[in-house]
């Protein structure tokens, strides 16, 4: 039997208004490149963070391709450089997520690995989604059977799930299990990945009101994160 929870308002961070931008598989959905800037951050108040009482114990998986620098991913690449170290865009939101909550944060990595070049990238991931694909993947933590609550964070690629993450769903079983989603994008929001995820998990529970954040806002969403996250449980000092 589906199940969702609706939790407060849906936080859509970004225009919804170029849905056409999510055709091509940047990081953010179709993320910019964005270096990440030392022009006013978020001021975000560190806080300890539980999830325990109502979503057991818990881990944060997701997909994040970062993208070759130079030109081309100046213009329109998924990538984030925090501290000297390249991240993709929504590995930076799952690294914020972690460090708001304690909880490790696993990736997933495709076995062959997606090419550099940004025009490449977007040629595959629309290939592999004309196709149905399902890359071969790798996940760090293989058994997810004692987990309760997995935040499931992913790019828009070409207005859908990536295709490494349909792989993902298909390699496990969340039943009885709580889904966080939370994505990046260029346009388009979480687009239909919601019920997307809910068709491929129906026995598992499906918080609805994902976090999304568009690829123009990444470095300036520190605390829209932590807005997101208190949904989830309460903040002790």
């Amino acid at each position: 039997m589906r199940k969702s929870i609706l939790l407060g308002s849906l936080f859509v961070l970004g225009s919804l208004t170029a849905c056409q931008a999510d055709q091509e598989p940047r990081d953010s959905s179709s993320t910019s490149t964005r270096t990440n800037q030392s022009t006013k951050q978020s001021q975000v108040t560190q806080v300890d963070f539980s999830l325990a009482d109502d979503y057991g114990k818990s881990l944060i998986i997701y997909f994040s391709e970062p993208e070759a620098s130079g030109v081309d991913a100046v213009a329109g690449a998924s990538r984030v450089v925090e501290d000297g170290e390249v991240l993709g865009n929504t590995e930076q939101i799952a690294s914020w997520i972690a460090e708001d909550t304690g909880l490790e944060r696993v990736q997933i990595e495709t076995v062959t690995a997606y090419p550099s070049d940004h025009d490449e990238l977007v040629d595959q991931a629309d290939e592999e989604q004309a196709q149905d694909a399902r890359p071969e993947i790798s996940l760090a933590t293989e058994d997810l059977t004692d987990y309760d609550t997995i935040f499931i964070g992913y790019p828009i690629w070409w207005a859908d799930l990536p295709m490494p993450v349909y792989s993902f769903f298909d390699n496990e079983d969340f039943s009885g299990k709580t889904l966080i989603p939370f994505s990046t994008h260029g346009g388009s929001g979480l687009a239909d990945t919601i019920a997307i995820i809910e068709d491929l998990e129906p026995d598992a529970t499906v918080v609805t009101d994902g976090l999304t954040i568009s690829r123009n806002n990444i470095s300036n969403s520190r605390a829209d994160v932590e807005q997101w996250l208190a949904n989830f449980g309460s903040y002790r000092e």
